[in-house]
């Protein structure tokens, strides 16, 4: 009779597994703009350079046009546009503006840490 072999799966490939994977989520973003104002033109021009170069190939960006869907903007709560949600990776999260703050939107994407400004440790 054959043995059947079985492979023992640990905590730690688990942890190696996740560790491998950091950094490699996929983004699932939505853009909410109201027309082709300059300001819904700058978010998406900003917002699409900063993906491309921190994002490339790992990231779903969807741009609705709040005059087009008026409904969805009550749907998710917008009260200004342009208004970034990035869905997923967790946690959820909203930016307001034309995404011209660089710092702010990588910050929001969780894409750069925090640094405190007394001593320069990240948080």
């Amino acid at each position: 009779m054959k043995e059947k072999k079985t492979k023992v799966k640990s905590a730690s490939d688990d942890l190696d597994q996740t560790i491998a994977n950091q950094g490699k989520d996929k983004y699932i973003l939505r853009l909410y703009i109201t027309g082709s104002t300059s300001r819904s033109i700058l978010a998406i021009t900003n917002l699409k350079k900063i993906c491309e170069e921190y994002l490339e190939g790992r990231y779903e960006l969807e741009v609705i046009d709040l005059y087009q869907h008026p409904s969805l903007a009550k749907g998710e709560q917008i009260i200004a546009a342009p208004t970034l949600i990035k869905k997923i990776p967790l946690p959820f999260r909203r930016i307001i503006g034309d995404m011209s703050d660089r710092e702010k939107v990588l910050l929001g994407l969780d894409l750069k840490e925090v640094q405190d400004k007394k001593d320069g440790q990240k948080i």
